[in-house]
């Protein structure tokens, strides 16, 4: 794998991570209470294979549940 494929690897997953991180916690504010939040992050290869998709299509999930406390006053 070329250098160019990984550092355009490593700027997507940067970048979906700091988007992620800040959807994530606009969530959590705009939803009150202390009940843990289950969170899905899927990846998903969404190129247009046209007639020939790949045998294995990429996708990966991961689930995780977010512990909530109140805010310390």
């Amino acid at each position: 794998m070329s250098e160019e494929t990984q550092r355009d690897i490593r700027q997507l997953l940067k970048q979906f991570g700091v988007q992620a991180d800040e959807m994530v916690m606009a969530h959590i504010a705009r939803q009150p209470g202390q009940t843990p939040l289950t969170i899905r992050l899927t990846l998903t290869d969404v190129t247009d294979y046209g007639d020939n998709p790949p045998a294995e299509p990429l996708r990966l999930e991961i689930e995780k549940e977010i512990r909530r406390q109140a805010a310390a006053e």
